[in-house]
């Protein structure tokens, strides 16, 4: 195998684990941030129009 080989099987060898590491954090993240409850909705305002002073 050439140096230009090897350094491109390195390469592809990060981006692999890298994959893998982001795929099991999301798994992670999924479990444990969805049991987490979100509190109740907030309140509808209707017909209320929000004044922004941009100024």
């Amino acid at each position: 195998m050439t140096h230009t080989e090897q350094v491109i099987a390195n390469a592809l060898a990060v981006v692999a684990a890298s994959r893998a590491e982001r795929k099991r954090d999301a798994e992670r993240r999924k479990r444990v941030f969805g049991k987490i409850e979100i509190g109740r909705p907030l309140p509808k305002l209707p017909g209320q129009q929000l004044s922004l002073n941009l100024r």
